[in-house]
């Protein structure tokens, strides 16, 4: 097998910094517009930054790149790779993956690429894209590890509280109304991620309650590989120190780590925005 180049983007986030493969992931940074003024990645632009609430005067635009641009980026990255293994962030978040997935198909016959729609993003697309890497190091054929990945998917749990519902609707997942109504009142919408889309599934009144759903979804699994919380900013700091604590009560050797949201994440659903992450085990190897 020739050399493999693991390609995400930047809403990815890793439960490690350093893994088996890592100089082999290559990152796109998604553009993101804030005032009249464009950000050319996450270290451009804190999270804190941005405004609790989104207006018509005061909000975030998260700009992936176009078409064009993804057929320079996987003709350039053709060059120095054999095969290019793409993982990105959901597609109903953003139009990310569409364009990349037009882009490939303008390139057929002349770079060997395979897409993957994570339909997760931050912890969870991360896990994929570390797990992808470390198969590629170790010479595994590209088909392999597609099918590894894939079946990762369907065990990737993704929970999302967002009470600012203000950034849902300049996303354009939901519309006007429901997103002003549901600040004016105060409350705590909850989110999963249902084949990559956004699905409202409970509202809770304040953090204690948060805590108290998190914890019984926790416990609503048995065989979990990686437990991850996005902290918000500013952050749940007592809240999620208790769910740590319940957690690796329950699941002692299950590993849990903590994330700040990045500003890509942030530009869809708030910087307010809590999110837990739970991964299955699988057969496949996950390096974890």
């Amino acid at each position: 097998m020739g050399r493999v180049c693991i390609l995400t983007d930047n809403s990815a986030q890793f439960p490690q910094l350093g893994f088996e493969g890592r100089n082999d992931v290559l990152s796109i940074p998604l553009r993101i517009e804030h005032q009249g003024k464009i950000y050319e990645d996450n270290k451009d632009l804190k999270t804190s930054f941005l405004p609790a609430i989104a207006s018509d005067t005061n909000h975030v635009q998260l700009i992936p790149p176009g078409v064009d641009s993804f057929v320079k980026l996987f003709t350039h990255t053709a060059q120095d790779y054999d095969e290019i293994l793409a993982i990105f962030h959901s597609s109903g978040l953003s139009p990310l993956y569409s364009q990349a997935l037009e882009a490939a198909h303008q390139l057929v016959g002349q770079v060997k690429i395979t897409l993957i729609d994570s339909q997760t993003t931050s912890i969870g697309l991360g896990i994929m894209v570390q797990m992808a890497a470390q198969a590629a190091a170790q010479s595994k054929p590209v088909a392999e590890i597609e099918k590894d990945i894939r079946s990762l998917i369907p065990h990737t749990y993704m929970v999302l509280c967002i009470p600012g519902l203000s950034y849902l609707y300049y996303s354009g997942i939901i519309d006007r109304s429901q997103a002003f109504v549901g600040e004016m009142l105060g409350i705590l919408p909850l989110f999963t991620l249902e084949d990559g889309k956004l699905s409202a599934i409970e509202k809770v009144r304040n953090n204690r309650a948060l805590l108290d759903f998190l914890q019984e979804f926790i416990l609503e699994f048995e065989n979990i590989m990686h437990i991850a919380f996005i902290q918000s900013v500013p952050p749940l700091s007592r809240e999620v120190r208790v769910l740590r604590e319940q957690a690796q009560l329950n699941f002692p050797k299950v590993p849990f780590s903590e994330h700040t949201i990045s500003p890509s994440l942030a530009a869809i659903v708030g910087p307010r925005s809590n999110g837990l992450i739970i991964v299955e085990k699988t057969n496949a190897k996950t390096g974890s």
